[in-house]
């Protein structure tokens, strides 16, 4: 099944190259984002989780591993990561309260507490 062409021509190309450069940062990114995006939240996660084992202080790899444990309505794993991204340097508060891919927590009690210790919300 054809996800949409120019989608499924990216996957095949990152993939391609992630088998070839498994340990690059910006080919495991993107292909964390195309997964997503093309609804292999599975896929996604495992890679967020890689990236976060490659760069473990990069505040980004945290938050986008935040949005895959939540898009797998694991809540309380993705506050734990949130947290870790916001310790690490991590800023946009502002998005993260408006990031689609965090909709499944906002009425969560975990979120609303860390959005109050982050005096915002």
């Amino acid at each position: 099944m054809s996800i949409r062409p120019n989608l499924d021509f990216e996957l095949s190309f990152f993939e391609s190259l992630h088998q070839r450069m498994p340990r690059d940062i910006r080919v495991a990114s993107a292909l964390a984002h195309i997964y997503t995006k093309a609804g292999r939240i599975d896929a996604g996660l495992k890679m967020d989780r890689k990236l976060v084992r490659l760069d473990p202080e990069d505040p980004t790899a945290h938050y986008n591993l935040a949005c895959s444990l939540c898009l797998k309505g694991r809540n309380a794993d993705a506050v734990k990561a949130l947290r870790t991204a916001i310790s690490l340097g991590y800023k946009d508060f502002d998005w993260m309260q408006h990031d689609p891919d965090l909709n499944g927590m906002h009425q969560y009690a975990g979120f609303q507490l860390l959005l109050s210790d982050l005096k915002i919300g």
